[in-house]
């Protein structure tokens, strides 16, 4: 199954590691083709290959903005191998231009939707009930050692009855819906398919009819994938048509919304706080003002990350080669 030395083998680009847990995998995946791996090296940049997996590891601390040297060698090593035909990826978004350029040359690029799901809802979840309870507030009074008397200040409103809209409805934005339903938090919906009434939403929308759901909404909370379709959804139009007791979460992508516009809503009181995981530029700048308001909880696009994140990855990568040599997509 996987002989380096066999002439007939399908050569898959990885990283040494997960070269590794591969081979200890593919038998008991039913992988039955025969395999070897391949890596970039300073000494041999661009290795050839048919499959390529961007695993955790080979991205690294590289963003969409910023790609670090030891992510570099490893996208020129795919952008430049003549014979490669698919490529998956560990995260669910194929936005960034590598891939972009990828799939523009023909090669096939799967992605690993899902596969964080539940982590990045959780982390929405943590900022809704963060910002419910005031708690920036308190943790703010915690670094001072100062004690806020409860009865001093405006209290949290109930979180009872109050309203979510939901944008995007892939495994994240219905794990948001389930658990804030459980908490009495009525929920609506845009997604991009309107025709199919959201489960258990009480309005659903197409993503151009998002800011017909606003008005009274008390949170907007962003999980959609980027697109031609969400690119800017949440401008400073949409923003105005919240009240100012609303609260934004965006676990999504930076550019869903205009991040000017919301700067503005936060800085002025237009809108009451925000958790964001993303930005129009990341890692986000040491100048940028949501750094610095009281209202915002900032976290540097974390929300996906957990320790079985891997493994789920792997799974999903081996589910796929063997379908793919089942139905003979792999030539040599």
């Amino acid at each position: 199954m996987n002989d380096p030395g066999a002439s007939t083998a399908i050569r898959i680009l990885c990283s040494p590691v997960t070269a590794a847990e591969l081979r200890q995998r593919m038998p008991q995946a039913g992988v039955c083709g025969t395999y070897t791996f391949v890596h970039p090296t300073p000494e041999a940049p661009q290795p050839d290959a048919e499959i390529g997996f961007v695993s955790r590891d080979i991205t690294g601390a590289s963003t969409k903005f910023d790609v670090k040297p030891d992510t570099a060698m490893y996208y020129e090593a795919l952008l430049h191998a003549p014979h490669l035909q698919w490529v998956h990826i560990h995260s669910a978004g194929l936005d960034r231009p590598i891939y972009i350029d990828l799939q523009a040359r023909g090669v096939t690029v799967t992605n690993s939707a899902g596969h964080n799901a539940r982590s990045v809802a959780q982390m929405a979840l943590g900022g809704v009930l963060a910002l419910s309870r005031h708690l920036p507030r308190f943790m703010a009074a915690q670094r001072e050692a100062r004690w806020l008397p409860p009865f001093e200040q405006a209290p949290p409103r109930d979180l009872d009855g109050q309203v979510a809209v939901i944008v995007g409805w892939g495994a994240i934005g219905q794990h948001i819906a389930q658990v804030l339903q459980a908490l009495a938090v009525r929920v609506r919906v845009a997604r991009h398919d309107a025709s199919r009434a959201a489960q258990g939403a009480d309005i659903t929308v197409a993503y151009d009819a998002v800011g017909t759901l606003l008005a009274d909404a008390d949170w907007l909370i962003l999980a959609c994938p980027i697109s031609d379709a969400t690119l800017r959804l949440i401008d400073a139009e949409a923003l105005a048509r919240l009240p100012a007791h609303a609260h934004l979460i965006n676990v999504s992508r930076g550019t869903v919304v205009d991040e000017a516009a919301l700067i503005d809503a936060l800085t002025h009181g237009r809108l009451a706080g925000a958790y964001l995981d993303v930005f129009e530029q990341e890692p986000l700048p040491a100048d940028s003002p949501l750094w610095r308001l009281d209202n915002v909880i900032a976290t540097p696009h974390s929300s996906g990350h957990s320790s079985g994140n891997r493994e789920r990855v792997l799974q999903m990568f081996l589910r796929e080669l063997a379908r793919r040599e089942a139905a003979g997509l792999l030539r040599e």
